[in-house]
């Protein structure tokens, strides 16, 4: 059996090893439970008793010497790279994809920032709203058409889905003495038909300046400075009167097409001019809602669609495109 055991060790010793392949049937051939070394281990047990000390010896050394000779090329085929495994350094790097803001956030980012330098703070309130704040302390009458059941969302006969930012005004005024300058952006919800110029839930910013010696020009100033820097300084823009129950007297502020520029298309419905937002000065009762005398002191506020501000900022003709999560529309904001 020392034979058998030496024949062994010569034979596992020059056992060539030069790849993956060759090193796992050196494994097969000489270290599993059913190979060779073990089945000299299994003829030991009927070797006679004084021999068995000496073989023992001898095929644990065996046993080694196998192992040692298997680490060592299984090191060095592990290292070895052959023509599948060679990163061909010539190659481009592969693309790192980082996640970007949505237009709308975008837009509404920069409409912040513009706020912010003029030294308005920003100010939020719920959601689910009280319609004392959202419509009566606004001096929205009884029978006002945006009280009705196709307009607004109520959950009760008290309780809405917020319409505006408006009653985070009321809320301001309330816990705050004049002056007051802040905006009011955030998530608003109307009972309306889903186009390609109108969704049931949208964005707004609402802006309030309440302080002695505010005037409509006031108004005018701030608003003409915005449009200059959120639409670029040859924008052209131009106030109409309109009616706010919250604001009296009222406007509607337009600025040229971005399709058109101003010539008139299908968009613009042929004027040149598209809307971007209603303001005014804000009405008596509102500030005496609000514990805030009229008489000495003024206000103006204002309101404008996130939305509608990004379909005119970046020239998307469908609202619609916001909300689909199409990669290729939102890749174009990266």
């Amino acid at each position: 059996m020392q034979d058998l055991i030496e024949k062994l060790k010569a034979e596992t010793a020059a056992f060539d090893i030069v790849d993956a392949q060759t090193l796992d049937a050196y494994r097969l051939k000489y270290l599993v439970r059913k190979g060779e070394i073990a089945e000299l281990f299994e003829q030991m047990k009927s070797a006679p008793k004084e021999q068995k000390p000496l073989l023992g010896k001898l095929l644990n050394e065996l046993k080694q010497l196998a192992e040692a000779k298997f680490e060592d090329a299984k090191a060095r085929v592990e290292s070895t790279r052959t023509e599948e495994t060679v990163i061909d350094l010539t190659l481009p790097g592969r693309r790192g994809f980082l996640g970007a803001e949505h237009p709308v956030q975008k837009v509404l980012g920069d409409m912040k920032r513009i706020f912010l330098g003029m030294g308005f703070q920003i100010a939020t309130g719920p959601e689910i709203e009280k319609d004392e704040y959202n419509f009566t302390m606004l001096n929205f009458p009884p029978d006002h058409p945006a009280r009705d059941m196709q307009d607004t969302f109520f959950l009760s006969k008290d309780v809405v889905l917020r319409t505006h930012t408006s009653p985070v005004q009321i809320r301001v005024m309330l816990s705050q003495a004049p002056p007051v300058r802040v905006i009011c952006p955030g998530k608003v919800y109307r009972n309306e038909d889903v186009s390609a110029r109108s969704l049931c839930v949208f964005h707004q910013l609402e802006g309030l300046y309440v302080d002695t010696g505010v005037t409509f020009a006031d108004l005018k100033g701030t608003l003409y400075s915005f449009a200059k820097q959120m639409f670029g300084s040859d924008v052209k823009i131009r106030f109409r009167p309109s009616f706010f129950p919250f604001t009296e007297p009222s406007a509607e502020m337009d600025i040229t097409c971005y399709l058109c520029g101003g010539k008139g298309c299908r968009v613009c419905k042929h004027t040149g001019w598209l809307e971007i937002l209603g303001s005014g000065m804000v009405h008596p009762n509102v500030l005496r809602n609000c514990n805030i005398d009229p008489e000495r002191y003024s206000g103006f506020a204002w309101g404008m669609g996130i939305e509608r501000t990004t379909l005119l900022r970046y020239g998307i003709t469908d609202i619609r495109y916001l909300l689909e999560n199409d990669v290729r529309m939102l890749n174009q904001f990266e």
